[in-house]
């Protein structure tokens, strides 16, 4: 198994918050149903009551390791010596790929607020904070398998604010129906830079490849159908979430549309605690267009190797409270994938968590 210390002091961190809140929990005595908001990954899935307010803070740690082209795995070498570069011919660009990406930490931190002013509509705004780290392997310049050396960029700031409404379509006993509709805006950055490591040697500080940008640099709609149910111990839910770009950016190009698929079933052993395990199904597009200052003779500055399909499988637990602690809930996700068809070579993605905690009130 692989070595994953960030992974398991942030593990580290939420069991222990986990076991303080199954604390409170326990203690509250709580009647509120846990399994009332869907697993930790799903955003948009719930609408209030009116008046209610509810704060929240997200946290979301995405592990990506290893090349796939399609769904098999490909070595650095391979890629160095075989895949094309989209740039070839170009001054100072080789034939092939001479720099490849062995693995990429994404970390987000989200703000989020919703607010209720009927039974029938809910506002929701999500502010997050975005930190992406690379690291590359560099490949001696024109051709062959020789390793000139390392090299780790990394990136971070405000990502693109969303805000959602949110409106009731049905609404009985045992089951509810909601379709959400909202907005993507271009506040996170597009031109991030950092120094690279080059095949001739060199040590630039270019513009960042696609996915080190922070943000997505277009007005995006986002919309989403939500369907969730319970009887006794058992619930279940899905949803459906879209990212639809609205055009081209300011460097004239605009990430591939996002479909999502997710299905999910939960068991509340106990009054405080539901336990669920949910299948997420997604479907990218590659970029359309292209930044002219992204050139780069690595797969992450093709516009045409980043779309591609994946479904994971996620565990989790929602911890709910009432009494004393009324409207506090916090839930964790762990998720890994089971299928990845990637428009490679693109890095794999090895598991994600996710963690939400929530104050209603």
């Amino acid at each position: 198994m692989r070595n994953r210390p960030a992974f398991k002091t942030a593990l580290g961190g939420l069991f222990a918050v986990l076991s303080s809140t199954v604390a409170w929990a326990q203690h509250s005595h709580s009647s509120v149903r846990p399994d009332r908001h869907a697993p930790a990954g799903v955003m948009a899935d719930h609408i209030h009551q009116t008046g209610e307010w509810m704060t929240s803070y997200r946290y979301m740690n995405m592990l990506m390791q290893g090349n796939l082209i399609g769904e098999g795995h490909v070595s650095p070498e391979a890629i160095a010596t075989t895949v094309p570069n989209r740039f070839a011919g170009q001054p100072m660009q080789p034939p092939t790929l001479r720099v490849v990406p062995t693995d990429m930490r994404m970390e987000m931190h989200m703000l989020g607020g919703m607010y209720a002013p009927n039974n029938h509509f809910t506002l929701m705004l999500m502010v997050p904070y975005a930190t992406r780290t690379m690291n590359h392997i560099t490949f001696q310049g024109g051709t062959g398998s020789a390793r000139l050396g390392t090299f780790q960029t990394q990136s971070s700031g405000l990502g693109d604010i969303t805000v959602r409404g949110l409106f009731a379509l049905d609404h009985a006993p045992g089951r509810s129906t909601h379709a959400s509709f909202g907005m993507s805006l271009p506040t996170g950055s597009i031109q991030r830079k950092d120094q690279i490591l080059t095949p001739m040697g060199t040590t630039p500080t270019p513009r960042l490849p696609y996915p080190m940008q922070i943000g997505s640099g277009t007005y995006d709609l986002l919309p989403g159908l939500t369907y969730v149910g319970h009887t006794g111990r058992w619930g279940w839910g899905a949803q459906y979430a879209g990212q639809i770009r609205l055009g081209r950016n300011n460097e004239d190009y605009s990430q591939g549309d996002l479909h999502a698929v997710s299905v999910w079933g939960s068991v509340q052993p106990l009054s405080f605690a539901s336990f669920s395990l949910r299948v997420r199904g997604e479907n990218k597009a590659g970029i359309d267009g292209a930044d002219d200052l992204i050139r780069l003779p690595v797969q992450t500055a093709d516009p045409g190797r980043q779309g591609g399909e994946r479904v994971d499988v996620g565990l989790g637990i929602n911890l709910a409270a009432s009494g004393a602690m009324q409207g506090h809930r916090l839930s964790i996700e762990w998720l890994e994938p089971v299928y990845q068809n990637l428009d490679g070579p693109q890095l794999e993605v090895q598991q994600t968590l996710n963690a939400s905690y929530q104050y209603a009130f």
